[in-house]
């Protein structure tokens, strides 16, 4: 396999265009994606009719407008390429105005009451900053998604105004310090993307698994990450068969991905792609966790995308490395050789430092989901405390400002290995702290909150928007200045006694933090209820305002659709959880006391009564829990509908999270207790053994 050929070959990437678009048209084009000015209607016209041609030719039939609502996932309608020609013969067609208009029902997606059921129109405009690309024959043309009125009804468009937002801001940022050369700055990301593998046969026999995504009921296994061997080990064939073939997919589409490997629990493994714009990195990641799952199928097992699908073992992320560039190619986050130097490099730093500090709220609501609530504070992921480590060097560098002292860069250390063969290396200025939720790491930010099924849109919405609006603040004040380096001192220095309160390099796993963080004044937003109200406080709906990414309107919308999410999510999960003890749990545990009681019976009449003092202990010890299990049930079935008396959302998602979970939590206590009580021939469902070691290492 050549993967230079095959790499974007089902892209209509730029190569593709500049070989079949006429220079003009090109050139237009160009400008419309570099400049962000609109593309007139016979520019349209003819990279519509190449954009055809090619598709065809690459055996696709149909063409989509590729959109991402409210949903989490994203969403097509195809049509086909044909006209009637008469004489019951047809033409291939596509025009300028189906490539830059659609017209989906709106009033089928969530809107948050921006649109009434009888409200169905909605639109959908090709983003040109992204390439179309050829998926199973049809051609996918990436879109925005708004109303009628012109709302935003997608996770693309406000992400897009996010990105114009930053790239305005800090383009005054850059001319006070003489850069006249650049004329855009960009935001990128690379999402580390973690997954777990299953096979379908136990899949298949989870209708929690299948109607949730995670187990709501599961005894620990007797072997479960306790011995570490299967992080970074030798990854099993029939897994890399899969990761090769996912890998290839990718490729085709573009996709840059780079890294795989195993992951800290048995059955998980992550992929890790090279950084892209933004918006590009949304819609790539986005396919890829489209395609793990299609991938997975092929090769008879799951690919399970939830944050928590095991409880006992850790969850799935997506570390969001997040930082700015110029197009002349320059990472503003860079520190250089001597970052205590580089006042750029630091002013840009403290932007996002202040952004964490002023914004936590946002932040932390931003990767709130019912999902999400399991993973985090937990061993593998970052507390709910939004705090910034910086390591060692730039902390003594901002201290060293902060007292007004000169500082002096340490000589780059060795590292000795100790074995003579092998080569001394450089020690690294700043180590990763892998308990912190906003980590800088050399030339980044990686935000590492963000769930594993997520959307990277909400995140680098928030992001973009608040660096933004603290670089504005920033230009004001420089703009104003009469002696720019001094001004620009004093900013730097104010800002790090401001808001060094949120930098902490320590270990964020630690009650002592939890406890420090509260000192410092910091947020502890534990769940997504709590975290929700973050978004409508007066202070953060007015940079959202200012900026230009979310009017009122569309705040408040997806204020309500996000705490719509989280009850029906937990709605759901109990249901199921009703199902199964009902159907099949009560069922065997009452066949096992049958057996006992029989036991009892006949061993009673051949020996002795007391020859089944064991078995009566045993059957008395499942007959408690099986009471218990009956009465946890009941509590669960009643409070699950006395939800009906509840009408308000943010009502309903308290409800679930103060009332259901804890009554899911209690009954799912009885049932991990009864599973390694019961035999196994009569337990109903695949245990944790059974699915965390369904793959194994047999080959294809």
């Amino acid at each position: 396999m050549d993967v230079t050929k095959i790499f974007g070959s089902m892209v209509f990437n730029d190569d593709v265009m500049k070989e079949r678009l006429p220079k003009d048209v090109y050139r237009v084009l160009h400008k419309t994606i570099d400049d962000g000015v609109h593309l007139q209607l016979d520019i349209a016209n003819v990279v519509a009719e190449a954009m055809k041609n090619w598709a065809i030719e690459k055996g696709a039939t149909h063409f989509t407008h590729w959109f991402q609502p409210m949903t989490g996932i994203t969403a097509e309608k195809h049509d086909g390429f044909i006209a009637p020609e008469g004489n019951g013969r047809v033409l291939m067609e596509f025009s300028g105005k189906e490539l830059v208009k659609g017209e989906p029902d709106a009033s089928s997606f969530p809107s948050g009451g921006l649109r009434a059921t009888f409200e169905a129109r909605g639109y959908t405009a090709w983003d040109p900053t992204s390439y179309a690309f050829i998926k199973d024959d049809t051609l996918c043309i990436p879109t925005a998604f708004c109303s009628y009125s012109g709302e935003a009804l997608d996770k693309k468009t406000p992400l897009l105004r996010s990105m114009q937002a930053l790239d305005k801001q800090a383009i005054r940022i850059l001319r006070l310090f003489g850069d006249t050369t650049a004329k855009r700055v960009m935001t990128t990301v690379g999402p580390e993307q973690e997954y777990f593998l299953i096979d379908c046969s136990v899949y298949k026999r989870r209708p929690d698994l299948i109607y949730t995504g995670r187990t709501l009921f599961g005894a620990k296994p007797p072997k479960g990450q306790e011995m570490e061997d299967h992080y970074f080990g030798m990854i099993k064939p029939r897994v890399k068969a899969y990761m090769k073939e996912l890998d290839e997919e990718l490729w085709k589409l573009g996709i840059l991905s780079k890294t795989e490997h195993n992951e800290v629990a048995p059955a998980q493994h992550e992929l890790a792609p090279i950084f892209s714009t933004t918006n590009i990195a949304t819609d790539h990641n986005q396919l890829t966790m489209e395609l793990m799952k299609i991938v997975a199928g092929k090769h008879h097992m799951v690919c399970l995308l939830h944050e928590k699908p095991f409880a006992g073992v850790n969850g799935s992320g997506k570390h969001n490395n997040w930082s700015m560039s110029t197009d002349t190619g320059k990472n503003l986050l860079e520190p250089g050789d001597t970052p205590s130097q580089n006042a750029q490099f630091l002013l840009f730093l403290m932007a996002v430092i202040k952004a964490v500090d002023e914004y936590q709220g946002l932040l932390r609501m931003s990767v709130a989901s019912a999902a999400n609530d399991h993973r985090l504070g937990a061993n593998e992921a970052p507390p709910a405390i939004m705090s910034v480590f910086i390591g060692d060097e730039l902390d003594a560098v901002l201290k060293s400002i902060e007292d007004g002292t000169d500082y002096h860069d340490p000589e780059k250390k060795l590292m000795s290995i100790g074995a003579t063969v092998l080569p001394h290396i450089p020690c690294d200025t700043t180590d990763r702290n892998r308990t912190s939720p906003v980590a800088f790491t050399g030339n980044k930010f990686e935000f590492r909150s963000l769930g594993s099924s997520a959307s990277i849109s909400g995140l680098n919405i928030v992001l973009n928007t608040i660096v933004a609006q603290t670089l504005s603040e920033y230009a004001a004040i420089l703009e104003q200045a009469d002696d720019f380096d001094a001004a620009l001192n004093k900013l730097i220095r104010d800002e790090i006694v401001k808001h060094k309160r949120v930098i902490f390099n320590g270990n964020g796993y630690s009650e002592e933090w939890v406890q420090e963080a509260e000192k410092r004044g910091l947020l502890n937003l534990k769940t997504t209820p709590d975290a929700l109200g973050s978004f409508i406080e007066p202070k953060n709906m007015k940079i959202f305002e200012d900026q230009g990414v979310y009017s009122e309107s569309e705040i408040k919308a997806r204020y309500e659709i996000l705490h719509e999410n989280y009850y029906k999510t937990i709605n759901i999960e109990a249901l199921t959880m009703i199902s199964m003890v009902k159907n099949n749990i009560t069922a065997a545990v009452a066949k096992y006391e049958a057996v006992l009681a029989d036991v009892i019976l006949k061993k009673s009449q051949v020996l002795s009564k007391d020859a089944c003092i064991a078995e009566e202990g045993l059957l008395k010890h499942i007959s408690r829990l099986a009471c218990s299990l009956q009465c946890k049930l009941a509590k669960l079935e009643e409070d699950v509908a006395k939800e009906k008396e509840l009408t308000d959302v943010v009502a309903l998602a308290k409800y679930h999270q103060e009332v259901i979970l804890a009554d899911m939590a209690a009954l799912r206590e009885v049932v991990d207790e009864l599973e390694p009580m019961i035999p196994s021939d009569l337990w109903p469902y695949p245990t944790y053994a059974e699915i965390l070691y369904s793959v194994r290492y047999q080959p294809v």
